[in-house]
């Protein structure tokens, strides 16, 4: 392809879209970037904002502070917000429902479809996510344009299998498993990305291991972990020898949260505590009877996390559907060690038994016989955190994007 010039489009600018974005600029493909609130700390938004009493600036600077996105020279960047805006006011007034992400989502994917079909030559090829490209790629492929696909999580087959079997095991777990009950639409949507897709980017191996099982031919995939981000999380002192495990995510079934308080209910260690951070979407009132055994915080500021990693001994992910966990390259970027599932991507960053401790899914035993592990043996584990460190200063976002840069020029040849 010559002089091929690509659309980027994410509705909410995650790490790794932005990576992707400098990666194409980088390699000077980068025609447009389109999403729903690119914050510039820089901008005039930035300077109204400072200009406001702090009890509502704060709020506001670090919600927007985490959809930071300046286009890369060369690149225009585009932004349709009034959908984003909507949504998170009515998650702040706590109307948190999956179908107004939905709803953000589709309406930029058709915005992006209908500019896409008056361009005349100007794109030669669309870098979209899932959920956020069904009508793009369908226009895009009706102009000849190259359709690649990012597909952050586990394929829907897999996660909804998971989830609808944990919603057998715990019924009243049920209304919290989002993809037991995915509606139709949606299911045909990530159907049409999917086969629509020329390449599809997967940051784990059991997120390819999920497309494979679909049917999906191997040569359209490629497996690319995310990126450590060393400029925001890095090892801080310790402040007290208290041994604390932590949990950051959002509170619900999926991500096992449950195996992990029943693991620490059984543990009664003296000078211990569990500190989850993150919004609680277990059903209501079904965490009461693990409130005296850990501690909740339901929100920090991204960018104010770096001390309560730095705070934890060990960190505990026991996801039971993932791609590959951000977190965990943010405690390891802190030198934390992890204890994980291969079904949070844990099996493409760390070594068992290295960098931390690979369990099984549905596991509360082996979630407490590694928690006992680690409060037993102190030096071991700082040793395990020295490691983890070392592994994240190897996985940066810049290879990253190198790696996905690479692929997609060899694939453009």
């Amino acid at each position: 392809m010559n002089n091929p010039r690509f659309l980027l489009v994410h509705p909410t600018g995650n790490p790794f879209a932005r990576n992707a974005a400098i990666a194409l600029a980088e390699k000077g493909i980068l025609e447009e970037i389109v999403t729903a609130i690119a914050y510039n700390p820089e901008g005039n938004l930035a300077r109204t904002l400072q200009r406001l009493p702090d009890k509502i600036a704060q709020p506001l600077m670090g919600e927007l502070g985490r959809r930071t996105w300046i286009a890369p020279p060369g690149a225009s960047l585009h932004t349709y917000p009034l959908r984003e805006v909507v949504r998170i006011a009515l998650a702040r007034w706590g109307v948190n429902s999956q179908k107004w992400v939905d709803w953000v989502y589709s309406s930029l994917d058709r915005r992006v479809a209908r500019n896409l079909s008056s361009k005349d030559n100007e794109i030669t090829g669309v870098y979209a996510y899932e959920d956020g490209a069904a009508e793009t790629f369908a226009i895009a492929k009706d102009k000849g344009l190259f359709c690649g696909y990012d597909l952050p999580i586990v394929f829907y087959r897999q996660s909804h299998q998971i989830q609808a079997e944990e919603a057998e095991r715990f019924p009243a777990l049920a209304p919290a498993l989002q993809a037991a009950r995915e509606p139709q639409w949606k299911i045909e949507r990530k159907e049409r990305e999917i086969q629509l897709a020329d390449w599809i980017v997967v940051p784990s191996s059991v997120v390819k291991q999920s497309l494979l099982d679909a049917g999906i031919p191997s040569e359209k995939i490629s497996t690319i972990p995310f990126g450590s981000p060393q400029d925001y999380f890095h090892p801080q002192p310790k402040q007290d020898s208290r041994f604390r495990a932590l949990f950051v995510g959002r509170l619900g079934p999926r991500k096992g949260v449950h195996y992990l308080l029943q693991a620490w209910q059984t543990l009664k260690f003296p000078d211990a505590e569990l500190l989850c951070v993150g919004m609680n979407e277990f059903p209501p009132g079904w965490l009461t009877s693990y409130e005296d055994c850990f501690r909740h915080i339901p929100s920090i500021p991204h960018a104010s996390l770096n001390p309560y990693y730095s705070s934890a001994s060990v960190f505990v992910f026991p996801s039971l559907v993932e791609g590959l966990a951000l977190v965990l390259l943010e405690a390891m970027a802190c030198g934390i060690p992890i204890i994980t599932t291969a079904n949070a991507g844990g099996t493409d960053i760390i070594t068992d038994g290295v960098e931390g401790f690979i369990i099984p899914i549905r596991d509360a035993d082996a979630i407490a016989q590694k928690l006992e592990w680690c409060y037993t043996h102190p030096q071991e584990l700082a040793q395990m955190g020295q490691a983890a460190r070392r592994k994240a200063e190897v996985l940066t976002w810049s290879l990253y994007r190198e790696r996905l840069a690479t692929k997609l020029t060899s694939l453009l040849e």
